[in-house]
């Protein structure tokens, strides 16, 4: 239950879900070396930039978890509420990115959605333009390790709400 600062109002949401388990206990190694990899794969990058790739693979992919971990980050890292909020239909609101920006979230969507097939070479040419050999291949690794990070939590159902900014760096 939670009390509306507002009202007084008390509304009874639904329970939070139980985890099925905890990667980071049952598999120690596997969690440490993911860990390292992130962060490996974010050296370089824009923190900002950072945040909105990870929270757009992490809508595309359904993660609750992570979306909670990474609007909570980007959000402490001075990014603004609108161009969060915006993201899911970055498409219709390009002017709220960089050209930069959105060469990053195309290449992010395509990446995390490779059923569609492989990462069109439009999509990586516009990239290119923008990042620099070295940025691009750290930005490759990011989308890898957010989706790999995407797909721990939502396999062991992860409960998202409990994030402190910072807390896993």
């Amino acid at each position: 239950m939670t009390t509306n600062e507002n009202t007084s109002a008390t509304t009874a949401y639904a329970p939070e879900h139980t985890p099925r388990l905890e990667m980071a206990k049952l598999a120690p190694d596997v969690y440490k070396a993911m860990v390292r990899l992130d962060a490996a794969a974010r050296q370089g990058l824009d923190p900002v930039l950072l945040e909105l790739v990870k929270i757009r693979a992490s809508q595309i992919n359904h993660c609750a978890f992570c979306l909670d971990m990474h609007t909570k980050d980007a959000l402490a890292a001075g990014e603004r509420v609108e161009r969060i909020i915006q993201l899911s239909a970055w498409e219709e609101s390009r002017h709220f990115y960089t050209e930069k920006e959105i060469a990053a979230i195309e290449l992010t969507e395509a990446v995390t959605v490779l059923t569609d097939g492989f990462v069109p070479d439009d999509v990586y040419e516009r990239a290119a333009k923008h990042f620099e050999e070295a940025e691009l291949a750290q930005l490759i690794a990011a989308i890898t390790v957010i989706n790999a990070w995407n797909r721990f939590s939502v396999a062991t159902r992860a409960v998202p709400g409990h994030y402190t900014p910072g807390q896993y760096k």
